[in-house]
């Protein structure tokens, strides 16, 4: 109501007001009532055509216009044009492949045409080629595809001589359907209107292993496309707050990106919208997540003022967790008990797993009452740590369960890796958990295992086509997998549509999901061997561990500036390194 009337006093005083005045005016009352969007879009041409719905030029003609530059202006004169046409066939189809999945929508342009009339077309993105072919659950009860939380198949007028930007998801391939009978539509240009935040790549990671180099940047991308509003799961789905999910992301972004505002304000979602005594997202897990996730980001950023507007929450919170042990067992009620969803349907594996979990939280529970001078908060977070570490669970040999024992040293590491995480392999592997079983054989000294994991695993993904990591992958379906950037031949497992478990089953799977980046952040961390030592990184340790890679090189960022490494392998196995830092970081070797 009220900018209605400040609107309306701008246009009656128009005419006595200068233009610069009424601006000011306007922009006034506007500001009132706008959020500013921190993110850039950008237009991107489509880089191949994948299918026609015919091959003769019938429904189809022309369609390489599509792939050639276009200045964003139409005009009464354009030419080079795809035509559409439903005169001659009952369909007129095309599908497009913008080249790296992407977030944001389409900005399609239309030529002239005889009748000035809009036509009906119907849009399909798709993360995969069979996604963006497939009809969604509503229309074929059959299909696993879905418009949950983003529409990505739905039907639309286009206008006459003009364009339209349209859609909200996550996707690389579009097929575009006309689907008025009889007419014809020339398409002027379809472009990718890719919505991101522009911000740089700070950190980086080069080895003597292209592979690896591919692995490291493709983990860094996956997160940053996940960077909008908040820091989401997934661009298609999940595009929600998922604060135990976000852990790997975070520590992505700190080796990619440093500090982030999109991090702050997500944990802090989280928090706002549970207030005690609730668990986050409904699971137990996510708030020692939570925990977890404010130590290691002020380990890495150092933001004491940001550290300190959360101690009241934390301190609440880790007397919360520390009420739920029950002699020297963790008993968290009241809550979803969770690890990842493999895990899901095995009650002692969760009960190991919780148990590693929450002696890890209270430990970063007491690191967090040290920074903030709680010595009373930190007492008790240590006392409470001891009481765990007198019970130690059974994994039941799951990967997920054993690595977080280890990790939190209730079990050995070495032990753990021979015996259940290096067992197979790749195969027990998750794209979330696997971060954990990696850092597991690290602490183990098994950074060869772990660097052929790595390879296997995520490199896995890439050779099916991907340019970003998947929600989820079972590492046997890898064998007789089709690639996801091609129709599927017959005889080829069809690794979206029929893959994926729970509820991420068939095609509602993400194939852009920040939790499965782990391999960024463990690459920075024990191959350029850079880890934070105390708060900020005003002191860093740089021990890099090379298995089988002859060089690398990279830089990381900080709150003073970018560390460079350089380590190259000598012919008796030592390491060569040049280290740069800025002044006011000690280098410990």
């Amino acid at each position: 109501m009220k900018y209605r009337k400040n609107l309306f006093l701008l246009l009656c005083l128009g005419s006595i007001l200068s233009t610069a005045a009424q601006n000011n005016i306007l922009q006034k009352g506007l500001s009132e009532h706008c959020v500013k969007d921190v993110r850039t879009v950008q237009y991107v041409h489509p880089l191949r055509i994948v299918w026609m719905s015919d091959s003769e030029g019938k429904s189809v003609r022309n369609p390489e216009n599509l792939l050639c530059d276009f200045s964003g202006q139409i005009t009464v004169a354009s030419q080079r044009n795809c035509i559409l046409s439903t005169r001659m066939s009952g369909q007129a189809g095309i599908l497009l492949d913008f080249g790296k999945e992407l977030h944001g929508g389409l900005l399609i342009t239309t030529a002239i045409r005889s009748t000035n009339r809009p036509l009906r077309v119907r849009i399909r993105f798709g993360e995969s080629v069979t996604e963006a072919m497939s009809d969604t659950s509503i229309k074929s009860p059959e299909s696993s595809a879905t418009n949950d939380h983003a529409m990505r198949d739905f039907e639309i007028n286009l206008p006459w001589l003009g364009s339209l930007e349209i859609g909200d998801t996550g996707f690389r391939f579009v097929r575009i359907d006309l689907l008025e009978k009889d007419e014809e539509l020339p398409l002027r240009s379809v472009q990718a209107a890719f919505k991101f935040r522009d911000i740089p790549y700070i950190g980086s990671f080069q080895s003597d292993n292209e592979r690896l180099n591919r692995i490291w940047e493709t983990g860094a991308y996956t997160v940053h496309l996940n960077m909008q509003n908040c820091l989401w799961d997934g661009i298609k789905r999940d595009r929600l707050v998922w604060v135990g999910d976000m852990h790997p992301e975070v520590m992505t972004i700190n080796s990619v990106f440093g500090a982030n505002e999109v991090v702050y304000k997500s944990l802090n979602i989280a928090r706002d919208d549970t207030p005690l005594p609730g668990w986050m997202n409904g699971m137990c897990s996510y708030s020692l997540w939570w925990i977890l996730i404010q130590r290691d980001l002020y380990l890495y950023q150092g933001n004491k003022e940001y550290l300190e507007e959360q101690h009241t929450y934390l301190a609440g919170l880790l007397k919360q967790v520390i009420a739920s042990i029950e002699g020297n067992k963790e008993n968290l009620q009241n809550g979803i008990r969770f690890l990842d969803w493999p895990t899901s349907e095995s009650p002692e594996v969760i009960h190991a797993g919780l148990q590693a979990l929450m002696t890890l939280a209270l430990e970063a529970g007491s690191n967090l009452a040290d920074w903030l001078q709680d010595g009373e908060l930190s007492k008790q977070c240590k006392e409470a740590v001891k009481r765990l570490r007198k019970y130690i669970p059974d994994h039941k040999n799951s990967k997920q369960a054993a690595a977080l024992l280890a990790i939190s040293g209730l079990n050995k590491a070495k032990e753990i890796n021979r015996s259940v995480v290096a067992v197979d392999g790749a195969k027990g592997f998750s794209t979330f958990y696997g971060y954990y079983m990696l850092e597991a054989m690290a602490l183990a000294g098994d950074y060869t295992g772990a660097l052929q994991i790595i390879s296997d695993y995520w490199g896995g993904m890439l050779d099916l086509g991907a340019t970003t990591f998947w929600e989820d992958l079972n590492y046997n379906d890898l064998r007789n997998a089709g690639r996801i950037d091609e129709i599927v031949p017959l005889g080829k497992f069809d690794i979206h549509s029929m893959g994926g478990d729970y509820c991420y089953k068939g095609l509602r799977h993400s194939l852009c999901h920040g939790w499965a980046s782990g391999p960024t952040a463990w690459l920075s961390r024990h191959v350029l061997g850079i880890v934070p030592l105390e708060a900020g990184c005003k002191k860093v340790k740089v021990e890099p561990h090379l298995g089988n890679l002859q060089r690398v090189e990279g830089t990381f960022p900080t709150p003073y500036g970018i560390i460079r490494v350089k380590h190259e392998k000598k012919a008796n196995g030592s390491i060569l390194s040049e280290i740069e830092a800025p002044k006011e970081i000690t280098i410990v070797r």
